[in-house]
């Protein structure tokens, strides 16, 4: 039997990114999709508590049973598993391919990650893909042979439990890509800065704007060295945020 394989994503189903990975997925497994009816990028890990679910079939693919979603990533990973599967489950969760790069501290914020930790969360194994380029027209081509091989192997040998992986892809350019590094995530962050403007009619708004500042230059285990290196980078991400290294002190507190 071919591995179920459930593909979702952050930029909505429409995006060339899922479009791109379900027709990989395709030549590995039964695919099923449960997307985003919008884009929902930077939701991170947000769910819908406060008003209703809409979820509809759709017929954007060929040859699979797809569903769009009102709601953000990891609520479309949770209503695969407990709606529309629910006596099959899924044997890997695959999001993306997302349309810009996902590595370091993004991964906070990513609503493509958060689906692909959910899946981790309900024991199933998971990925999240990134190609480092927002264009909405972006070539993913260069990267296909490599997710397809990524994923074979996550099928073949399994993730560790309780993880998803990141996997980030540098844009295509006139250099062919190095290979895959497995990383850590760099210690970086994003520097905000916020501009006041001024709308049409006279009322004023913020725009967040800032720049990616790395803490981790020179450092070559890093998913940022390896992707400005062309590299693409993995890096095996958990949900357990427990800052283990300070339990001890925290308990001399006396609490």
């Amino acid at each position: 039997m071919k591995p179920l394989i459930l593909v979702t994503n952050d930029d909505g189903i429409t995006s060339l990114g899922i479009r791109t990975l379900v027709n990989i997925m395709k030549t590995i497994g039964d695919v099923i999709v449960v997307a985003p009816n919008s884009p929902q990028s930077g939701m991170g890990h947000a769910i819908t508590i406060g008003e209703p679910l809409r979820l509809y079939e759709t017929h954007i693919f060929e040859d699979v049973v797809e569903y769009e979603c009102s709601g953000t990533p990891a609520d479309c990973v949770k209503l695969a598993k407990n709606y529309v599967l629910q006596d099959r489950k899924p044997d890997l969760i695959v999001s993306g391919i997302n349309h810009g790069s996902n590595s370091s501290i993004s991964v906070l914020y990513s609503g493509t990650m958060s689906a692909a930790i959910e899946g981790a969360i309900e024991g199933i194994p998971a990925i999240g893909f990134s190609l480092c380029d927002f264009r909405e027209d972006a070539d993913f081509s260069h990267g296909i042979p490599f997710i397809k091989s990524i994923t074979e192997s996550a099928i073949k040998h399994g993730i560790p439990k309780g993880i998803a992986l990141n996997v980030n892809i540098p844009a295509k350019s006139e250099e062919p890509l190095k290979g895959v590094k497995v990383c850590r995530q760099a210690h970086a962050k994003w520097q905000e800065k916020f501009d006041h403007r001024i709308d049409p009619n006279g009322r004023g708004y913020l725009w967040m704007a800032g720049k990616f500042v790395n803490f981790d230059t020179e450092k070559e285990d890093t998913d940022v060295w390896a992707l400005d290196n062309n590299y693409i980078s993995v890096v095996p991400c958990q949900y357990d945020l427990t800052g283990y290294k300070a339990l001890k002190e925290l308990e001399n507190w006396n609490l």
